[in-house]
């Protein structure tokens, strides 16, 4: 088997009702089946995840955390267990276009001087409808953004002590020495749903104001 060129890193927690459709997606690709992975990290979930990702056990990594540890430090678990030269995250709750890893990849590979590319996403709800066309630079989410490994690690990957904002502080970080591109083409499904919108408001404001003080950016671009 060749090596794989691309890790795609899909981290879980409670989401057996949505792992499928993003795997489906994921194993649906026009990139060469063979030169790349997927790695799925479950972290500690208490749900029927587990039971769902049965079917899929010889085409992922299967990596589960025996507690919940928590989203950050479960990616870079993810991230230290591939030896792939470009590494993307898809959260288990997304999917995405058949076309995804191979235009990401053509980008980066060909482009020597860009250092990471992100795609645009379309907003779908519940039941995959169509709700938004969003610029994945003016309206960053935490996915879909093809990285070259090598300057990950360089940045020292997630910050495991922000439970929530953590792509946030990546970004910022990586911001500071690299570049992010934008692919003007909505390959990524990014899923609005009530179980990924916070509804702890305390929460949120302490790591907002972690990342203000951190990086000492205004309040209105957190």
């Amino acid at each position: 088997m060749n090596k794989a060129l691309i890790s795609v890193i899909v981290p879980t927690y409670n989401h057996d009702r949505f792992i499928g459709r993003c795997l489906r997606s994921l194993l649906n690709q026009t990139f060469a089946r063979d030169r790349y992975e997927i790695i799925v990290i479950d972290d500690g979930s208490t749900d029927k995840t587990q039971s769902a990702l049965v079917g899929f056990q010889d085409d992922i990594v299967s990596l589960r955390n025996d507690t919940n540890i928590g989203l950050p430090a479960s990616l870079n678990r993810a991230i230290r267990h591939s030896h792939a030269p470009y590494i993307v995250r898809v959260d288990s709750d997304d999917y995405v276009n058949e076309h995804f890893l191979s235009v990401l990849y053509m980008f980066l590979a060909e482009n020597r001087t860009m250092d990471a590319v992100s795609c645009d996403y379309l907003l779908v709800n519940d039941v995959e409808e169509v709700i938004g066309r969003k610029n994945c630079l003016d309206e960053p989410i935490a996915c879909g953004i093809m990285f070259r490994a090598d300057q990950l690690i360089d940045i020292g990957l997630y910050d495991e002590t922000f439970l929530l904002h953590e792509d946030r502080d990546l970004r910022y970080r990586f911001l500071q020495k690299h570049s992010i591109h934008r692919i003007e083409l909505p390959m990524y499904r990014y899923r609005r749903h009530d179980s990924n919108i916070t509804n702890d408001g305390a929460a949120d404001e302490l790591h907002s104001a972690r990342l203000i003080e951190k990086h000492e950016i205004g309040r209105a671009h957190v």
